[in-house]
Parts: C-alpha cells; sequence; structure tokens
C-alpha cells in the first residue's frame, strides 16, 4: 500500500494542454494592450513624427507650408542669435546643477546630524521646493526691482551699492541661477540625506580607530559611497536645468535684450511670437537630441559609479 503511495506520488506531471478557454484568455489580454498601445503611439511617437515632418517645411502659422529639406537644420547653425542661445543654456544650466549640488549635499551632512528641532528645520528648508515655479518667479521679480526690491534694501543696511540683478545684462544669468539654487537645493538635500541614511557604519568606526580625521573619513568614505545617490541627484538637476523656460520666462523673458535668452525661450519666441513653426520645430529636434545625448551620457556615468 505504501509502495503503491509512493508510485502515485513520483510520477511526472502531465502537460499542462491549451485549452480552448485558455487560449480565449489570450485573445482576451490583447484588448487590454491594444489600447494602451495606441494611447502610446498618439501621445508619444505622432507628435514626434509630426514635428520632423514640420522641421523639414518652411511652415507658417496662418500662412501655407512648402518643403526645404534639411535647410532649417543648416539655418539653425548659422544663426548667431541660436548658437549664444545655447551657449547661455550650457552657462545656465552648469551653474545650476553646480550650486544645488554643493550646498544640498552640505545641508544633508547637517541635516543628518541629532540636534533640536531639526524636524522643523528640515522642513522649513524643503518648502521652496513646494511652489510652482510661475509662483517663486513672480515674488523674486518683486525682490529684484532696483529702487523697491528687499534686496537691494538689504544691501543697503550693510554700506553695499545696490545692484540692477536681472535688469543688467552682466549679472541677469548669475541672478536666475540664484533663484534656481533657491528653489532646488532642497531636492538634491533629500537625495543626499537618504543616501546618508543607507550608509553602513563600520567603515566609520574602523576609520576612527585608524584616527582619521572626520575630512578624510568624509573624502575617503562618505563622497565614495554616496557617489550612486549624488549622480541620481546630478541626472535629475542637469536636465531639469537645461528644459528651465517658466521662471526665466517670467521674470525676464529673455532680456534684457537676448541676454538671457535660452534655447528654449528662443524655440517660444520663434513659434509663438514669430510663428514660424518649421524653423521651431527644427530647434526642438537639436534641442532633444542635445537632452537625450546628456542624459545617456550621465546615465553611463552612473553604471560605471555603480560598478
Amino acid at each position: 500500500m505504501m509502495s503503491g503511495n509512493a508510485a502515485t506520488h513520483s510520477a511526472p506531471l502531465a502537460p499542462a494542454v491549451a485549452t480552448p478557454r485558455r487560449r480565449n484568455y489570450a485573445r482576451r489580454y490583447w484588448m487590454f494592450v491594444v489600447p494602451a498601445g495606441v494611447v502610446v503611439i498618439s501621445v508619444i511617437l505622432f507628435p514626434w513624427l509630426f514635428t520632423l515632418f514640420m522641421s523639414t517645411h518652411e511652415w507658417k502659422i496662418g500662412g501655407g507650408h512648402h518643403f526645404v529639406g534639411l535647410d532649417n537644420y543648416r539655418k539653425l547653425f548659422t544663426d548667431e542669435r541660436f548658437l549664444w542661445s545655447m551657449v547661455r543654456t550650457l552657462y545656465f544650466t552648469a551653474l545650476a546643477v553646480i550650486g544645488p549640488m554643493v550646498l544640498g549635499v552640505a545641508a544633508a551632512l547637517v541635516f543628518n546630524r541629532n540636534f533640536p528641532l531639526r524636524g522643523l528645520a528640515r522642513t522649513i528648508f524643503i518648502l521652496p521646493m513646494m511652489a510652482t515655479p510661475v509662483a517663486v518667479a513672480l515674488v523674486w521679480t518683486m525682490m529684484f526691482h532696483p529702487q523697491l526690491g528687499v534686496l537691494n534694501w538689504l544691501l543697503s543696511q550693510f554700506g553695499i551699492p545696490p545692484s540692477m540683478w536681472v535688469y543688467d545684462a552682466k549679472t541677469v544669468i548669475p541672478t536666475l541661477v540664484m533663484v534656481e539654487i533657491w528653489h532646488w537645493t532642497p531636492l538634491v538635500m533629500l537625495i543626499t540625506l537618504g543616501g546618508l541614511a543607507s550608509l553602513p557604519q563600520d567603515p566609520y568606526e574602523a576609520a576612527k580607530i585608524d584616527g582619521a580625521s572626520p575630512l578624510q573619513s568624509f573624502w575617503h568614505i562618505t563622497l565614495p559611497l554616496l557617489a550612486p545617490f549624488l549622480v541620481v541627484a546630478l541626472i535629475i538637476r542637469t536636465i531639469d536645468a537645461l528644459k528651465a523656460f517658466d521662471t526665466i520666462y517670467v521674470i525676464t523673458q529673455g532680456g534684457p535684450g537676448t541676454s538671457s535668452e535660452t534655447i528654449n525661450i528662443f524655440l517660444y519666441l520663434q513659434g509663438f511670437a514669430y510663428y514660424n513653426m518649421g524653423y521651431a520645430s527644427a530647434v526642438v529636434v537639436v534641442f532633444f537630441t542635445m537632452i537625450v545625448g546628456l542624459a545617456s551620457l550621465l546615465l553611463w556615468t552612473r553604471k560605471r559609479v555603480k560598478a
């Protein structure tokens, strides 16, 4: 009796047969896939294909259009205004990434320590990140006013001459970067703080036994262990700074003159002020290629850091 049961349990299971009911379920599966595919094609793929199509045409809103091939792209790279907008975009991006990265890491190191009212201080510190960019821009616009702004009043209290802030071509980009730093340093701080909370304590105890200073521990232990988190923050901030538009447009609209005209401002003016949709579409394609290339480089860097 026991041997019969053992033989019964050890017999191999028969392969599952694809019954008509299972095949019916497989057919019904496509009922859920097709709508999602249609949405992806209509919302993502079609606009890009249509943008590529427009970029090869001279296309004015309210007028006709005709095929010009790559003339819009050739015109872009001989257009000094566009080339300068690329330079300003890269300059703005570099400053708007370095500032929040440095200050965000420093703030995370401070908030990682225990001190009274630490939770309240963290909450106050991340409040700027919760505001919308347009609201932030409107508040800072009032603060930058040469006569009525609070910033020049504060400078006068310390005997410092007033600044023209965003009304001077020499200071407009650094001033806009100051707004970005105030707005997005909390994001870098939160990412870094999460990384600090996950770090093991054994390397620090070993370094303390070996007589390492706090600065040596930070440089040789904390920074290498935080590298994957810092690269994530770097990717997010770089892409966000490259596509910055609302804050710049609300505060300066690309001025004075064209001294704060980044690629996004140039693109907006070409498309919605001059109604040159073909030329604006070529700008979109070039700018998108630039962002994808830079993001790919940063993602490759992140893989190397993790390895």
